[in-house]
């Protein structure tokens, strides 16, 4: 299968973390090095990586925390580990660190409990975690190239980590004649220099169109599939997504166009209304690539996300995590 950069875009390497610094592409594919819980969570900050690559960071910020502090004994580093845990989950509101984070702690936990060596198990269980993940993410690609039938046109929202881009290029190789249409995706353009770069990078037929034509390329019949992405999930199924999801998941209910969604399941946070959402610097949306977008003096609002009910998804297309 043909594998996108953004598809596994933190890697470990010699005790060295190599991020994929997202926000120079299409530019060029430049790795950020990340050596500590300090630059892990400046990567996440400062939104070099996004949504998946930054549950990789927070994963593998667990693994150099356990290298950098290998002479600790392990009632020692069991602390550590909680301490990183706590930071990682303060880096982002609206991200579910909390669940993995949780998930590590408890094996350093055990691990005490157990009397076996805690650098190993840890250790042991974060890598065969994720494994497990990239495993399951393969197969997810291989459904969504089951869903989407020879002639469809696809539109999709912000940047499902090379998922998208590679059932593309799955389907091709299959000989379905497929379309998409990528939003660009403001106030970063990720549907613009990711989404669309990915998707060509593999061979396959894609059209960027601004947010806001969104109803008109569906009352025009242009598309009659959409798939996006998630960043949460609660149980009765509602979902967080890129700002502008929402909207699109309104219209595809208007227009009769069936809505899927990739996502990963939690029981964590009970209906959409009760998850946090973030609100970022409204200087994200007042400039651009450094430079302002309007010289006066106005206001930003920048929620990072959006709610979308559970009830505009005809089929949810979900990994376990655990």
């Amino acid at each position: 299968m043909k594998e996108s950069p953004l598809f596994w875009p933190a890697s470990l390497k010699k005790n060295i973390l190599h991020v994929l610094d997202e926000t120079l592409i299409p530019k060029r594919v430049q790795y950020v090095k990340v050596r500590n819980t300090k630059e892990a969570v400046c990567v996440i900050k400062n939104m070099k990586t996004r949504a998946f690559g930054q549950f990789l960071v927070v994963l593998n910020t667990f693994l150099l925390e356990i290298v950098n502090n290998r002479s600790l004994t392990d009632k020692a580093l069991l602390k550590k580990i909680v301490s990183t845990a706590n930071v990682l989950n303060k880096s982002r509101p609206t991200f579910p660190f909390a669940e993995v984070t949780s998930i590590v702690v408890g094996w350093a936990q055990k691990a005490i409990a157990d009397g076996v060596d805690l650098k190993s198990y840890v250790t042991k269980n974060i890598e065969g975690y994720l494994y497990g993940i990239r495993m399951q993410r393969l197969g997810r690609v291989e459904q969504i190239a089951k869903i989407i039938k020879d002639g469809d046109s696809i539109l999709t929202h912000c940047n499902v980590s090379g998922e998208i881009a590679m059932a593309a290029a799955l389907c091709r190789e299959q000989g379905k004649d497929i379309h998409f249409f990528a939003t660009e995706t403001r106030p970063y353009m990720q549907g613009a220099k990711l989404t669309a770069w990915e998707i060509a990078r593999l061979g396959g037929r894609v059209t960027l169109i601004a947010d806001n034509a969104v109803a008109t390329v569906m009352d025009d019949g242009l598309v009659n599939k959409v798939i996006t992405g998630s960043d949460r999930s609660c149980a009765n199924g509602d979902f967080a997504n890129k700002i502008g999801t929402y909207q699109i998941a309104v219209l595809a209910r208007e227009f009769g166009i069936p809505f899927y969604v990739l996502l990963q399941p939690s029981k964590k946070i009970k209906k959409g209304d009760d998850m946090p959402i973030e609100v970022r610097d409204p200087k994200e949306l007042l400039q651009y690539e450094g430079k302002k977008t309007y010289e006066g003096k106005v206001d930003g609002f920048y929620p990072g996300f959006d709610i979308v009910p559970s009830r505009y998804v005809k089929e949810a297309i979900s990994i376990k995590a655990t």
